[in-house]
């Protein structure tokens, strides 16, 4: 038994001064309450079962195999990737089902995808263009292999994806047409709709796109082409997506770590309290205070991720504290300094604006139960 698990941490948990204590890490640095997480995940899981729907996380933020491995082992089907590199890194981990959610088009990376193809179970990817369902049904056809694939509706976004009915429909006649491909369903993700902030104007957002959906379902099915996966809603949709009665699974991916975007709005229907909170933070230092009332600290554009907003200061608890950017490394507090004073060295909690590109300025996770690190988890498919 080695020293770290003899004190009860994971495996890969880097013992820094006080063993296990997150007092001493290095800053700044990303933090996991793998509390919080735990529950977040369990959360989402039960409310798929509850409502009938299967759930295919999405792991463009967390881009980590061993979150995968926990939301898989709470019941979800299989997880969504954004590119090609992220979905050789999850697959390359163990990952079933995992479904790459944007086209992938070009001759390298189509040979790539023709080589994760032969290795991962599951794997299914959108599509929508003729011209590049074609280049995958001959890469297919070239490898001998049969290609699982979803056509993509554009649900309002203006995005990707097929932007009529009848383009959708046209194109899943073409997918359902070729011998090396495997026509599976469609794909209609409203990301532009997971923040409004009004609930009941988000909800008439989602329902507006949602009869588009069944309309497009419904022209499937009479031509001989019912989809079998419908997939899509998000996080800030997850209690208005069942009611539309048009998606087979949802595609959540914030929800394990949520952010201050998500805090401030009203994610459950009828002005329930949130099921899941804030599991993911920076955690600064103070490298400097000359005048009572504001401090920096050694957290600034390179730390978070700022086109949601300022991250907003947790830890200490001060009054009117505000943070502003000072730089690549550094930030500035502003602070009522009659709620107490920050001194040199001081450790500062934030919660960060926007999990998914916070997170993909970092390289590992320092997970925690209260103030006791647990393990290090590496951000798998970070840069992919």
């Amino acid at each position: 038994m080695t020293d770290a698990q003899a004190k009860g941490l994971g495996p890969n948990a880097k013992l820094i001064g006080v063993k296990g204590s997150r007092l001493r890490l290095s800053t700044p640095n990303l933090l996991l309450d793998l509390d919080a997480l735990e529950r977040n995940i369990a959360a989402m899981a039960a409310h798929a079962k509850a409502v009938g729907l299967q759930l295919r996380p999405h792991s463009k933020g967390g881009k980590s195999i061993e979150i995968a491995r926990r939301q898989i082992t709470a019941g979800a089907v299989g997880i969504c990737c954004s590119t090609l590199g992220e979905a050789e890194v999850i697959a390359g981990g163990g990952i079933t089902g995992v479904l790459i959610t944007s086209p992938v088009v070009t001759p390298a990376m189509v040979e790539r995808l023709m080589a994760l193809n032969a290795r991962a179970a599951g794997l299914i990817v959108a599509a929508d263009h003729p011209a590049n369902v074609d280049v995958l049904a001959a890469a297919a056809a070239t490898a001998k292999q049969v290609l699982a694939v979803v056509v993509e509706f554009d649900v309002g976004q203006g995005r990707t994806g097929t932007r009529s009915v009848d383009a959708a429909v046209a194109l899943a006649h073409r997918i359902k047409a070729s011998p090396s491909l495997l026509y599976c369903g469609i794909q209609a993700y409203y990301g532009h709709l997971q923040h409004i902030a009004d609930f009941a104007a988000r909800t008439k957002e989602a329902e507006t796109q949602m009869a588009r959906v069944r309309a497009l379902r419904a022209r499937l099915a009479g031509e001989g082409l019912e989809p079998g996966i419908v997939t899509g809603g998000g996080t800030g949709t997850f209690d208005i997506d069942p009611a539309g009665a048009v998606y087979t699974e949802i595609q959540p991916g914030s929800y394990p770590f949520l952010d201050r975007e998500y805090l401030e709005i009203p994610v459950a229907a009828n002005n329930r309290p949130s099921p899941f909170a804030a599991s993911l933070f920076v955690q600064a230092s103070v490298v400097s205070t000359h005048v009572p009332g504001f401090a920096v600290v050694n957290a600034g554009y390179k730390s978070f991720a700022t086109e949601g907003g300022m991250p907003l200061v947790l830890h200490p608890k001060l009054t009117d504290a505000k943070y502003r950017l000072m730089g690549d490394e550094h930030g500035r507090i502003d602070y009522d300094p009659g709620s107490g004073l920050l001194r040199i060295g001081d450790l500062v909690e934030f919660l960060t604006p926007h999990c998914d590109p916070t997170i993909n300025l970092y390289d590992r996770y320092h997970v925690v139960r209260g103030d006791t690190l647990i393990d290090i988890w590496p951000i798998d498919a970070r840069g992919c």
